[in-house]
């Protein structure tokens, strides 16, 4: 089952989409990866739709990834005698660690190390940022705050901290939980929110090994002012634009949202553009114009995947929500223009031999007519660093690894197959040409080229380019 494009979709699932007809619905409209949002529903709830995916995987034989999203630390401001109070601008408001419910002047806020952290003049943001708050003077248990934007608060709402570093682990004993489950699952890459520094991945990557990729989710200003090595010290990441539109002024965003593609891009991490893609489509059958054009700038800018949250998960038109994403994708690729912004943003190939060869590929596909581009890989870096590179044709991604093959399904323009561990070169060659044919990537007569690590079966080794002619074999049957 071949894809006719070369970004791919993040399907999140939930309610409105963890039924096996629903879930089949969506991969054959184009959800490439399904999300695991471990905020809602319990580990049982986790479990059966994993289940599902693998299922669907078996019954279309094509490798699906799954995603598990870890909830981070949620900040939030405790409760209110009645409710909810009205804050008017100008007027004085204090945050303290009193857990007695809060009024129009006051509310408890139970989280001491937002008080170790604050500043004279730094800005608290609540319920996404709809009421800012200014600290005027602050204790170690208590801040009085002047109330910039008002409007209405109540219970439990989220609380933003964007001028402050917070001494806190982004893995709560609840995200520590939820990880082990989702890594005793089998899922292929699991995202981190609310990464503030490099040193975060490094404590999320000993605590994962090999088991899955690991992804950064940017929606943090201290995450954006380390983000190369954040990045670095990532298999992918993710541009989170919800958080990251509170934690900063909203026309930041699209600057930001490019300086993490052009970022992940030259580093050969893939990157997901995620939040409010198709929001309306939460409510109705198609997407709005500009909703079109969003989704549309990202793979104009290169991004790996695009992500559909809450229009999947609890949305009216799920289905309908991939469908519209996969039709917006198509017809930009199809765009000459679209080829052009590609190839402008090449980025500087590194001094590694798979990096030239991956370089050459490139070059080889500007040059001659390439059927497709055939990378053999054990952990999947050679196809990532092909995937980097954005050749003109498709990345045949063949690997022994399920595990390896799942993963590659979030990788632009990488089309994963499950094949042995080749033992010759000739082996190699005559398999690349029965894959190709058997996946519709080319017809008799055309090119190919394929890369490969010498010797087989170990990894990172690649050093062979080769080029050939796609013919008829013996019938290996007989």
């Amino acid at each position: 089952m071949r894809r006719r494009r070369n970004a791919k979709i993040i399907g999140t699932l939930g309610p409105s989409s963890n039924s096996h007809d629903t879930i089949l619905k969506l991969f054959d409209a184009g959800i490439d990866v399904f999300r695991l949002n471990f905020s809602h529903g319990s580990h049982e709830d986790h479990a059966k739709t994993h289940a599902i995916i693998r299922s669907i995987e078996t019954e279309r034989q094509r490798p699906i990834g799954i995603l598990a999203d870890l909830q981070g630390p949620k900040l939030r401001v405790g409760t209110f005698k009645n409710s909810k109070e009205m804050l008017k601008a100008g007027d004085h408001f204090t945050l303290d660690q009193d857990p007695t419910p809060g009024d129009a002047s006051r509310a408890p806020l139970l989280h001491p190390e937002i008080f170790a952290a604050l500043t004279v003049g730094a800005q608290l943001l609540v319920n996404d940022g709809k009421i800012r708050l200014k600290v005027i003077e602050f204790t170690d248990t208590s801040a009085l705050t002047e109330i910039i934007v008002g409007g209405e608060i109540s219970s439990n709402k989220g609380v933003n901290v964007p001028d402050l570093y917070l001494p806190i682990s982004p893995l709560t004993d609840k995200d520590r939980a939820d990880l082990s489950y989702a890594l005793s699952l089998g899922v292929d890459w699991v995202a981190m929110s609310f990464v503030q520094r490099p040193e975060d991945m490094t404590e999320l990557r000993e605590l994962v090994g090999n088991q899955a990729a690991i992804m950064a989710k940017l929606e943090k200003p201290s995450a954006i002012e380390h983000l190369t090595a954040i990045v670095q010290l990532s298999d992918g990441v993710m541009v989170a634009r919800g958080d990251l539109g509170v934690e900063m002024p909203q026309e930041k965003v699209p600057v930001v949202q490019k300086k993490i593609l052009r970022n992940a891009r030259q580093e050969g991490k893939p990157v997901v553009v995620a939040t409010q893609m198709l929001e309306s489509m939460i409510q109705a059958p198609i997407p709005t114009r500009a909703e079109s054009s969003d989704v549309a700038t990202a793979i104009y800018d290169g991004a790996d995947a695009v992500m559909l949250s809450a229009e999947t998960a609890a949305g009216n038109y799920p289905v309908e929500a991939a469908t519209a994403m996969n039709r917006i994708i198509i017809e930009v690729e199809k765009d000459p223009y679209y080829r052009k912004s590609v190839d402008a943003a090449i980025p500087t190939p590194g001094d590694t031999v798979a990096d030239a060869i991956s370089s050459g590929l490139r070059h080889m596909a500007t040059i001659m007519p390439l059927a497709a581009t055939f990378t053999y890989t054990e952990s999947g870096f050679s196809s990532f660093r092909a995937a980097r590179e954005r050749p003109e044709a498709p990345v045949i991604g063949c690997t022994p690894n399920r595990e390896t093959a799942r993963r590659l399904a979030l990788v632009w323009g990488v089309h994963a197959v499950i094949h042995e561990v080749m033992n010759s070169i000739d082996e190699m060659v005559s398999t690349a040409i029965r894959i190709t044919l058997a996946e519709g990537f080319g017809e008799m007569g055309e090119i190919i080229a394929i890369t490969a690590g010498m010797p087989f079966g170990r990894t990172g080794t690649t050093n062979l380019l080769r080029m050939t002619r796609l013919k008829e074999l013996p019938d290996q049957s007989t």
